[in-house]
This record gives structure tokens, sequence and C-alpha cells, in this order.
């Protein structure tokens, strides 16, 4: 991988993973009426953050493998066969684990 291509790849998912964190504690410091007259009302809506909250942090977690990746000279490599993955697939998704064979055919 070029030098500008993990420089703007960097950017992209600190980007990302800074817009994860804010999401993230936006979620967590929710406050929640626990004398709202509807708790059922209370209770959905709990449960639909949570399940935010557990799709957020995969992500970020995903984001952080990928920086992880950038520092040990991994990234763009896919997991399964070690093979580049494209700069195209790169760019539209920054955190990218596997090429696209591998992305849609998992061993």
């Amino acid at each position: 991988m070029s030098e500008v291509t993990s420089v703007a790849a960097r950017a992209l998912l600190e980007a990302e993973r800074d817009a994860l964190q804010t999401e993230l504690a936006e979620l967590d410091g929710r406050d929640y009426d626990a004398n709202f007259a509807d708790s059922s009302q209370v209770t959905a809506e709990r449960g639909e953050a949570e399940r935010l909250s557990n799709s957020l942090r995969e992500t970020l977690d995903e984001v952080e493998a990928a920086l992880a990746k950038l520092d040990d000279g991994t990234y763009g490599l896919c997991e399964e066969c070690g093979e580049a993955i494209s700069g195209a697939r790169l760019e539209a998704m920054p955190a990218a684990r596997n090429c696209i064979t591998h992305a849609s055919n998992p061993r």
C-alpha cells in the first residue's frame, strides 16, 4: 500500500472511530424516565438503544483492528488468502478484513 493511500485510510478510519465513539457516548449517556406512564415504551427504547450500541461497538472494534493493521503493515491484505484487497473495496469500506471473494464466500 502506498504511503498516500495509507495516510488517507488512516484519516478515514480515525474519523470513523471518532464518530462512533461520539455516538456511543451519546447512547450511553441517554436517560430514560422511570416515571413515564408507558413502561413498555421505555423498555422497547432501551432494547433498541442496546442493540444499536452493540452494533456500534462491533463496528468500532473493526475500525480499531484496521488501524492496528496500518501500524503493523498488514492493512489491505485479506485475512483469508493474504492477497491485496482492492483499492475500490478499501475506499468503500476502509475497515474491510477480506477481499471481495472471501467476504462473500468465507471458508
